[in-house]
């Protein structure tokens, strides 16, 4: 089965998708399964020696990624190719290529005939639209890398950064035209909300269609660890508090104050997941591993500077968006802070106190 994840990205979509392809190659099925994540910047089809047959990848070379091939083009090489795919497609996409009226609804309709089609939301759409903020200053939607993930945020943790409000509103409103586009064109099977579905990440993919009457294989089963503690693991490998402690005087990074999680126990697990994960992405079945959670909603509360500014604009913006925001008060982001942290830092020991969060988010 193709499953196809609309997006407008900094929304878990980049995971959900990797992740889908992960777990259909533990389970069985008629044909090979590739990944090709976005589907309108470039495809190409290439024969490959390990499968015996034509598939499609992304240009290895991402010099020739771009907007080279018509929507007739694109479908035309995933009728071509005898294999599932996975994949997104992410509606920036749509609107940077321009294309006709009537060459997007009839690509809208091939993939609304051939995939099982997600929409990935949000709930908080304050932390969303600070993600984009982040994202459009250090140009990176995702790392996959620690050294990567370092290169692109290590400055951020030393010299916090100010937010443009109206960039900020800009990505608010985007989300909104996304909303109205996936209503207008797909028909919807799953919605993916990354603050509810994140924690049971693996549950709401042994769940999809395409994994019914299957005898379900989980990442457990597969790598002898826990998916979630594979996450941590991650992204605790670039965790502040870590990178704090080995930094060369207190004030080099300007984080939050908690304990340092020993992960140890995993290293060796862990290891053997990255490398097994390596050789997908060297076999072209996906172009890179899950990605490396970037923040989480208090570390962007610590490296942007007006963060209440932000926050009063945004609450502006969702009362005049009653229909899909909600204004949030700085209790509600308590809670959000702490929520997460169970999820990233489970057993912890000190986490920040609730005077030290609201001090944060005031200053």
């Amino acid at each position: 089965m193709n499953i196809l994840i609309l997006t407008p990205d900094a929304v878990g979509s980049t995971l959900l998708q990797r992740l889908i392809t992960i777990y259909m190659q533990f389970h069985r099925f008629d044909r090979p399964v590739i990944n090709l994540h976005e589907l309108t910047n470039g495809l190409e089809l290439y024969w490959s020696e390990r499968l015996g047959q034509s598939v499609l990848g992304k240009p290895q070379n991402r010099d020739n990624w771009g907007y080279f091939q018509s929507l007739k083009e694109i479908v035309d090489l995933l009728e071509s190719a005898n294999h599932y795919k996975t994949s997104r497609l992410a509606q920036y996409h749509i609107v940077s290529r321009q294309d006709s009226t009537p060459d997007q609804t009839a690509f809208y309709q091939y993939l609304n005939d051939n995939f099982l089609i997600i929409s990935c939301q949000r709930r908080n759409l304050l932390e969303h639209a600070l993600s984009w903020a982040i994202n459009k200053i250090t140009k990176r939607l995702n790392v996959y890398t620690h050294d990567e993930k370092m290169a692109a945020f290590g400055a951020l943790y030393k010299d916090p950064i100010n937010i443009d409000p109206q960039s900020m509103i800009d990505s608010l409103n985007q989300y909104k035209d996304y909303l109205k586009w996936v209503q207008t064109n797909f028909s919807v099977s799953n919605y993916f909300q990354y603050e509810r579905d994140l924690p049971n990440i693996e549950q709401f993919i042994l769940d999809l269609p395409p994994f019914t009457g299957q005898s379900r294989r989980t990442w457990k089963s597969m790598f002898n660890l826990e998916f979630s503690d594979y996450n941590r693991c991650h992204y605790l490998a670039t965790d502040p508090a870590q990178l704090r402690l080995e930094a060369t005087s207190e004030q080099d990074y300007q984080l939050p104050e908690y304990n340092v999680i020993t992960l140890n126990q995993f290293h060796t697990e862990y290891t053997k997941t990255c490398h097994y994960l390596d050789r997908m992405v060297e076999q072209r079945l996906m172009i890179t591993p899950p990605p490396i959670k970037k923040q989480t909603l208090l570390e962007k509360i610590y490296i942007i500077r007006n963060f209440q500014t932000c926050l009063e604009r945004y609450n502006h913006w969702a009362a005049d968006n009653s229909d899909i925001a909600d204004p949030i008060t700085v209790a509600e982001l308590q809670s959000e802070v702490l929520e997460e942290m169970k999820y990233w830092r489970p057993n912890s020991g000190d986490l920040l106190s609730l005077d030290q969060i609201i001090t944060q988010i005031e200053k």
